[in-house]
């Protein structure tokens, strides 16, 4: 069992930049694929990015690319989204996902884990 706790979230100016972590529970963290989605109101969870166990395979939705950036450290059971020039379309609540087995991937059903997910609201 992984429990996952989502910070960072808030509430900024267009423009602006926050870092969301997601601390993981367990000793296996290490070995899983971990993602971030985002749900705003009234819409779909949408795949946002996703990072192999080691990093060496990352992927993001073409909307953040160039803007959100994936990471984690798995000496601390954290994964991190580094997110800069923020814009009022990235309103969501952010959610990280641990996948057991397997690649990173952009479907919500193919993760195993899910935190309780943190508000971004960006303004304009």
């Amino acid at each position: 069992q992984v429990q996952l706790v989502e910070s960072g979230g808030g509430l900024v100016q267009a423009g602006d930049s926050l870092r969301l972590s997601c601390a993981a529970s367990g000793r296996t963290f290490s070995s899983y694929a971990m993602g971030w989605f985002r749900q705003a109101p009234g819409k779909e969870r949408e795949f946002v990015a996703a990072i192999s166990w080691n990093g060496d395979r990352i992927y993001y939705v073409d909307s953040v690319k160039g803007r959100f950036t994936i990471s984690r450290d798995n000496a601390k059971n954290t994964v991190y989204l580094q997110m800069n020039s923020l814009k009022p379309e990235d309103t969501a609540v952010y959610y990280c996902a641990a996948r057991r087995l397997g690649d990173p991937r952009n479907v919500p059903f193919l993760y195993d884990y899910w935190g309780q997910g943190t508000q971004v609201t960006v303004s304009s």
